[in-house]
């Protein structure tokens, strides 16, 4: 496979796995249960269909104790990340939770160029300064907490997004492994972390109930990581942060056509800078950046 086939494969595959990202919360409130339940069966389902169908194909490859490592830091971190987020919303409110969640881009171009040495990408800072932008006009930024709560939920989003960062650059370590192993072993893990902590009634479960939780852990983790895992093998960091901004805007068109929310001047605005970051990266525009030097 050549390197521009891997990056069209990659590309393809982050904005299917960031659309697909974008209908969660939809299917989160469908659900009707606490976080921590949700995230339990997201675990229980997605990890049974990810390793099921990695049986079925034969596809199981021997990892060795490096690649465990990984393997395990990245799940731990993914299900921190998730019970983080979601713990925020309850401090500082989902608009300024989801923005600073969004920071995650920059923590993962930071931890890129500290620990693997990649170059930093001054040039297309930029584009994702823009998205970022995007973001922060699409969202709001309604307030809706004060004082240490609200320090609260940005400290628990920040956490979040530098969790996901970790998880991110732990999966790019996995270069080799099928993604379902890889993520439907991230899940066992999260089954183990959370057994202990979840209680949920499975007794006064309805059908819709069910149906959300299924569609959550088959859909939206065992199709999706598979996806999301398989664009991180192919991607370049630049090009996974800035395709990750696709799920805030899918998840505003959800509000709109499924809640019915109303768009604003400043939020339809955001969706184009968000779409303008997007496109730009993707194109490879750059803006020189240049510093002249004093004589």
């Amino acid at each position: 496979m050549t390197s521009q086939q891997a990056g069209a494969g990659g590309t393809w595959r982050m904005v299917a796995a960031m659309a697909l990202s974008g209908t969660i919360g939809w299917f989160v409130v469908t659900s009707g249960q606490p976080t921590l339940d949700v995230v339990f069966f997201r675990c229980v389902f997605g990890g049974a269909s990810l390793l099921g169908v990695l049986t079925l194909q034969r596809g199981w490859v021997r990892l060795d104790r490096a690649r465990m490592g990984w393997l395990a830091l990245g799940g731990v971190t993914l299900i921190l990340n998730w019970l983080c987020l979601f713990s925020a919303y309850a401090y500082s409110g989902i608009s300024i939770a989801t923005v600073v969640y969004h920071t995650q881009p920059f923590f993962l171009l930071v931890l890129t160029a500290l620990f693997q040495r990649e170059p930093f990408p001054f040039a297309r800072l930029p584009w994702l300064l823009l998205a970022f932008a995007g973001v922060m006009l699409i969202t709001g930024l309604e307030h809706g907490a004060q004082g240490i709560s609200m320090l609260a939920g940005i400290g628990l989003a920040m956490l979040a997004a530098l969790l996901y960062a970790i998880t991110t650059l732990a999966t790019r370590r996995l270069k080799g492994i099928p993604p379902g192993q890889i993520a439907g072993l991230q899940m066992v893990i999260g089954v183990l972390m959370l057994a202990p902590l979840a209680h949920p009634a499975v007794a006064s479960f309805d059908g819709r109930a069910w149906a959300a939780l299924l569609a959550l852990g088959l859909v939206h983790t065992g199709f999706m990581y598979t996806l999301l895992y398989g664009a991180f093998q192919r991607l370049n960091v630049v090009s996974i942060a800035t395709l990750s901004f696709i799920y805030p805007l899918v998840a505003i068109v959800i509000d709109v056509a499924v809640f019915h929310v109303v768009l604003g001047p400043l939020q339809l605005a955001g969706m184009g800078l968000v779409l303008l970051g997007v496109i730009a990266n993707q194109l490879g525009w750059t803006v020189p950046l240049r510093i002249r030097a004093r004589s």
